[in-house]
């Protein structure tokens, strides 16, 4: 399954686009099948309804884990490193993880799980969230990862959304040098939840935390678990039975839960994994995300397990206890493949270089990047500093909805180059179209980015709300719409260029504005907002908050800080703002629409050049707002 060469590259990639049954049909033969599939893509632009390997059964985790256990069982499945360097780590043998993976899913079988009912996970980046994940799929129930520093109200909002019958979390989680008390987030959480729909919880003890159990609700993990049959059969499912829902920002407001199911997903992250990071043999690969987003899901458990690879999994911060923490992790365990954040290489760059040169990296074949485009001062630095100047690079361009990796550099194979993303994957058709919806041929071109063909990995829907599904990612016809903008080279490089709607990246995480200026909203003291992102040099992008109060207290520090805490209590610290003004107005079009392109530029620190202002009902208020930010 994996490309070698450019020859081949370009081999397999016409062959995709001309017979793309064939070309899926190919790759999905090599996996394990109960009952192979009638046909290999069913779809329907217009409902839109898409259906891969229909008719086939299967599970994931037998891909995951059974299959390797005649030729592989005692390699390294999973290596955890600890927040804490000295405490020590954990090594699951694919035996091990199998064992472990149906002692909780028999587990939860017994607390009354069943196909098809959801399981809300709530817990920190250590082994036994890997464990929850694939438990639920080994019996057929729909996981739904909620990453651990979402706040109370967010949690319940999306165990509300899902219907979730049983939460997984943990008495707290380490962060660096802080506690995260987790339980009481999650039973905040379970208070606020307005369909109560959780019936058991399940509490793994990993900080040792005084917590309180509520009795007929609460079990302790090591109780429940520890005793649990290591014998699971495993529920046979449907190619297009749902395997989990994921909850991304909404520009609306309400957060989308993001539905992916079985079989094509499965294919798709494999295929991916193998040849973007060309794992062969005994190599180590790390990639440092949390299994909350989808980086996780797909490049830490799913992709690299299925694959029969080593997967590292790290509890801790980049910068914990020094700033060489990445490197050391490296040198340890001899990573030959590694996968961060942009924000984590910027942050990593501000300190001495000897954070990382003191450490040997001379492991590594392929470093890469996730969640947002690698600005090039990061990429520099990161090829100079960590790839020796010769490791290649790979900066992945996909998303929670597409399941994998779609448009990247394949590492010896196409040659990687800052700023661009790279050429699509094997069956992925990337066009680019205009404002009025025509695509956009030859080089170079810019426009919205979208896709013409389905792929294996596309999301199937919204959790319980499918024309959102339709009207966000289908409304131009005959393509899928990703929300970005893309420019494409003489090369056929793409360069994404960033978000067209009201989602703004900061440090990887996507944030709608809408959620966060409903909560700003609230205060007691606030008129009205709005929120636009501007450029970090760590971050990316950090948040702005332009903000109409009823009345200016004396001390506006200390309101935007209340304002912050609001925020992080209300959605999660990634959310808070780094700058906050306080303005007499906000710049409205006669209709009422927040004109945001002016607050953007007033944020970046833009003094003229605003653009037609004339359709503006309030012209003189952007000179306002610009002296009281100049005044911050």
């Amino acid at each position: 399954m994996q490309i070698k060469t450019l020859e081949e590259y370009l081999d397999t990639y016409r062959r995709s686009v001309e017979d793309p049954i064939g070309f899926w049909s190919e790759i999905a033969s090599h996996f394990l099948w109960k009952q192979p599939w009638q046909r290999v893509l069913d779809y329907d632009w217009d409902k839109p309804e898409f259906r891969w390997f229909d008719g086939a059964k299967l599970n994931i985790t037998e891909n995951c884990l059974d299959r390797h256990l005649a030729t592989q069982a005692d390699k390294p499945a999973i290596i955890w490193e600890p927040n804490d360097p000295n405490e020590p780590n954990r090594v699951l043998t694919y035996r091990e993880l199998h064992q472990e993976v149906c002692r909780l899913a028999n587990a939860l079988k017994s607390m009354g799980v069943q196909k098809g009912d959801r399981v809300c996970i709530y817990l920190p980046m250590i082994p036994e969230l890997a464990i929850a994940v694939l438990a639920c799929a080994r019996i057929g129930a729909i996981h739904s990862v909620v990453f651990a520093g979402f706040s109370s109200r967010s949690l319940a909002t999306r165990i509300d959304d899902a219907q979730c019958k049983l939460l997984l979390t943990a008495d707290g989680s380490f962060r660096g040098d802080k506690i995260i008390p987790l339980k009481e987030i999650a039973d905040r959480a379970l208070e606020m939840s307005e369909t109560q729909c959780v019936e058991k919880v399940l509490v793994y003890r990993r900080t040792g935390s005084d917590i309180s159990l509520q009795e007929g609700r609460d079990y302790w993990w090591h109780e429940m678990v520890g005793q649990a049959d290591t014998h699971c059969p495993a529920e046979v499912m449907d190619a297009e039975d749902p395997l989990f829902i994921l909850y991304t920002s909404g520009s609306t407001g309400k957060p989308k839960g993001i539905l992916h199911t079985t079989a094509g997903y499965m294919v798709y992250t494999t295929y991916s994994f193998l040849n973007v990071f060309q794992y062969s043999g005994d190599d180590i690969y790390w990639c440092t995300a949390d299994i909350g987003w989808i980086t996780g899901h797909s490049y830490i458990v799913y992709g690299p397990l299925s694959a029969g690879a080593t997967t590292v999994m790290f509890e801790g911060v980049p910068t914990y206890p020094d700033a060489g923490r990445f490197w050391a992790v490296v040198e340890k365990y001899r990573v030959n493949q590694f996968y961060t954040a942009p924000t984590a290489i910027r942050a990593l760059m501000k300190f001495p270089l000897d954070f990382v040169q003191r450490y040997d990296l001379s492991s590594l074949k392929v470093i890469g990047t996730v969640g947002e485009p690698i600005n090039e001062e990061a990429w520099i630095w990161y090829k100079k500093h960590v790839g020796n100047a010769k490791v290649p690079i790979v900066d992945t361009w996909w998303q929670t909805e597409t399941g994998g990796i779609l448009i990247t550099t394949l590492p010896d194979v196409l040659l990687d180059r800052p700023t661009f993303a790279g050429k699509p994957l094997p069956g992925i058709q990337p066009i680019l179209f205009d404002d009025d919806a025509r695509v956009v041929e030859g080089f170079p071109a810019s426009g919205k980015l979208g896709i013409r063909f389905p792929w294996p990995s596309m999301a199937r829907t919204i959790w319980g709300d499918h024309q959102r599904y339709k009207e966000t990612y289908f409304r131009y016809p005959q393509r899928y719409f990703t929300g970005d903008g893309a420019l494409r080279d003489e090369h056929n490089y793409y360069r994404i260029t960033g978000r067209i709607d009201d989602i703004i990246i900061v440090s990887g995480h996507n944030l709608g504005t809408a959620p966060i200026e409903d909560v700003i909203n609230t205060h007691p003291n606030v008129v009205e907002s709005a929120i636009v992102g501007f450029p970090h040099p760590v971050k990316g992008n950090a948040l702005f908050a332009f903000i109409i109060l009823k009345q200016t207290p004396e001390d506006t520090a200390a309101l935007a800080e209340e304002i912050n805490q609001l925020i992080a209590r209300e959605i999660g610290p990634i959310a808070k703002c780094d700058k906050i003004a306080f303005v007499p107005g906000l710049p409205k079009t006669r209709s009422g629409k927040i004109m945001r392109r002016i607050l953007r530029k007033i944020a970046a620190g833009q003094t003229d050049d605003f653009g037609d202002t004339s359709t503006l009902l309030n012209p003189e208020v952007v000179e306002q707002i610009q002296k009281t930010v100049q005044q911050l």
